[in-house]
């Protein structure tokens, strides 16, 4: 087996750790605004539980598509079903794969953590509102599987930067408007799903209801991934 050179080692290291880096702060922001923006709406617009899903939504599919402008020159996943889709498409390492998706868990973390901070609320408050049940598992494996497809599908074809405008403005806008067509809301995101449970707040999960909203989401990457496959030209090969 050859010896990888210190040089192209440091090289890749320094790569992965500036990728882990986007990742964490992209996931961090995301659920900071997922977790602030609910405690904003629930205070702001009391016993109006639709204004209040709408307040979220708008906030958290605005921040997403900003994350993924800002983020997606050096990594712009935040989302470990991607992450896995991407593994599977043969675009990131089995290494790589595995530090991206702590890094997404950790940065979510704390982006729970500090959207309670930001609101006087206690730094972990764990979450009591239980989100389980068949249409809201269905709505998981829908939710994601949408997900791949749109994120998928809009980074296709065109310049690197039209791709990235692509992607962002539509994964945006697929988050924003599924919060409403999904009975689930569309949480889509196992890490994002985890730090959620650390806010008993409007947008909050009780940490027995995540397995199954995980496990359903993994399904629907899959489901997502297959219909990627599927409507993928053979010129394409395993680009987007």
């Amino acid at each position: 087996m050859t010896a990888v050179p210190a040089e192209l080692r440091s090289d890749i290291e320094g790569s992965l750790l500036r990728r882990m880096t986007a990742e964490a702060v992209g996931s961090g922001f995301l659920v900071a605004a997922v977790v602030g923006s609910g405690i904003a709406a629930a205070r702001l617009s009391p016993g109006q539980p639709g204004l209040q899903l709408l307040e979220n939504a708008l906030v958290t599919g605005a921040v997403l598509t900003a994350m993924i402008l800002a983020l997606h020159p050096v990594s712009a996943a935040f989302n470990p079903v991607v992450v896995l889709v991407e593994r599977a498409d043969g675009l990131v390492s089995s290494r790589d794969a595995v530090g991206l998706v702590a890094a997404q868990v950790v940065g979510a973390a704390v982006g729970a953590v500090t959207a309670n901070v930001m609101f006087d609320l206690p730094p972990v408050t764990v979450a009591s509102t239980d989100r389980g049940g068949g249409g809201l598992w269905v709505a998981e494996v829908v939710a994601t599987a949408g997900l791949v497809l749109v994120a998928y599908g809009a980074g296709r074809s065109g310049s690197a930067g039209s791709a990235r405008l692509r992607v962002a403005l539509a994964v945006g806008a697929y988050i924003t408007a599924a919060y409403w067509f999904t009975s689930s809301t569309s949480f889509a995101n196992p890490a994002v799903t985890l730090a959620r449970t650390l806010s008993d707040t409007f947008a909050g999960i009780a940490p027995a209801s995540v397995p199954a909203f995980v496990l359903m989401q993994v399904v629907g990457a899959a489901l997502g991934y297959g219909l990627v496959r599927l409507l993928r030209a053979p010129s394409e090969g395993t680009s987007r």
